[in-house]
């Protein structure tokens, strides 16, 4: 009897322990900082911002000059001149506000280009990890999210079932 219960408390605790999810957690910004890529990434970034502005510096110095010289030459304009140099200088001026739009566009699409392989490089260690730990579910201290989720877990296919899907 001694030993009927013994086997029997050990297949239990066997059970339970495969049954059991096992949890672990990390913070994604703080590993990503200790990439040296993410080091590489905002050097390059820096430098491409820095293009960027030195080219919004270089259209807002040429702005100004037509506006300091359409000032100090306003009163010799005649007026049909006046209204070309105004318009010149509109005409600047929306190209200064456009390139300020596109850079910033441009600046965002470049730190996704960048990033993109640091972050896959990243869950892709975090996937592997996982796996060779055997944990169900990793969380993302620095976002509150999963950052991997065993597939085994996805209830999916259940809850369509339920709907009648």
């Amino acid at each position: 009897m001694k030993k009927i219960l013994l086997n029997l408390l050990f297949l239990t605790t066997i059970l339970s322990t495969q049954a059991q999810n096992k949890f672990g957690y990390l913070n994604s910004n703080e590993l990503l900082a200790m990439m040296p890529e993410s080091q590489s990434m905002q050097e390059e970034l820096q430098s491409y911002a820095k293009g960027l502005e030195t080219q919004l510096t270089a259209m807002q110095a040429e702005y100004e000059k037509k506006v300091v010289e359409y000032q100090q030459n306003e009163s010799t304009y005649t007026d049909i001149v006046k209204e070309d140099k105004i318009r010149e200088i509109e005409n600047i001026q929306q190209r200064v506000v456009e390139f300020q739009k596109n850079a910033q566009q441009s600046l965002a699409e470049k730190e996704a280009e960048l990033f993109t392989p640091i972050r896959e490089k990243a869950m892709k260690a975090i996937d592997d990890v996982a796996e060779e730990g055997n944990f169900t579910y990793i969380f993302d201290s620095g976002s509150g999210g999963f950052l991997y989720a065993a597939e085994s877990e996805n209830i999916i296919n259940l809850v369509k079932s339920k709907l009648g899907l």
